[in-house]
């Protein structure tokens, strides 16, 4: 019995067939797709155990697959792994923003592709369901633990789930400051392949979200960051 079904949508045939190949040596049930409009709806007549997703394919690209997958409440919770050849720090950002789990960068080796894989197959089945109750509020912010939504100002904002976690847990201990590697785990998991440059890329996506409320998320010099404990005023 396989491990998991991934989802395996790359147009390139070469690296697709190999990849394919590797991932069944490894004990996965590989579906393949060449193109995002055909691997959309592959994901949503299967829904995969995980998603390997190319950024660069034709017609529909894979930012925008990453995105339908996430704004479809049927297909969210699926983790989404973008391969891609662009490593520019403004193509992560625009990976997480898409609400992708996991960037990992071509060319990559194969221990490295099926540790990440499996780390995004363990997050995903340990926050599912999630066994915490009740509301978070700090100022704008409204955090639904339950819903997994959260509100600012009254209205719904989208957060990915490893903007979700790091959110959730700053404004679980508002005024504590967290360094980088404290707060790697929130955004990964402890199995994850990270870095502490990482955490800095989620904040960033944070403030962006939080908009005119951004200060909110405090850095803390030579420390890493805290969410504030009273309103920080324009």
């Amino acid at each position: 019995m396989a491990d998991a079904t991934i989802a395996l949508i790359e147009d390139e045939d070469d690296l697709r067939l190999a990849l394919a190949h590797m991932l069944a040596q490894e004990g996965f049930e590989v579906l393949e797709s060449a193109s995002g409009r055909h691997g959309l709806a592959l994901v949503r007549r299967t829904r995969p155990d995980a998603v390997l997703l190319d950024v660069m394919l034709p017609g529909l690209d894979g930012l925008s697959v990453c995105r339908a997958l996430k704004a479809d409440p049927a297909t969210a919770s699926i983790p989404v792994l973008l391969l891609t050849a662009r490593d520019d720090e403004a193509d992560v950002v625009d990976g997480f923003d898409a609400g992708a789990d996991d960037y990992i960068r071509k060319p990559f080796g194969r221990r490295e592709l099926t540790a990440r894989l499996r780390a995004a197959l363990r997050r995903g089945r340990s926050s599912s369901p999630l066994h915490e109750a009740g509301t978070l509020r700090r100022g704008p912010l409204e955090i639904d633990l339950d819903r997994h939504e959260v509100r600012l100002d009254g209205r719904p904002v989208y957060f990915t789930p490893a903007e979700f976690r790091l959110l959730r847990h700053l404004a679980a201990h508002p005024g504590r400051a967290f360094t980088r590697d404290a707060l790697l785990p929130r955004i990964s998991g402890p199995d994850a392949i990270v870095t502490p440059r990482t955490v800095d890329v989620h904040i960033r996506a944070l403030r962006r979200k939080l908009g005119r409320h951004r200060g909110w998320i405090e850095t803390v010099r030579g420390v890493g960051y805290r969410m504030r404990e009273s309103d920080p005023g324009p």
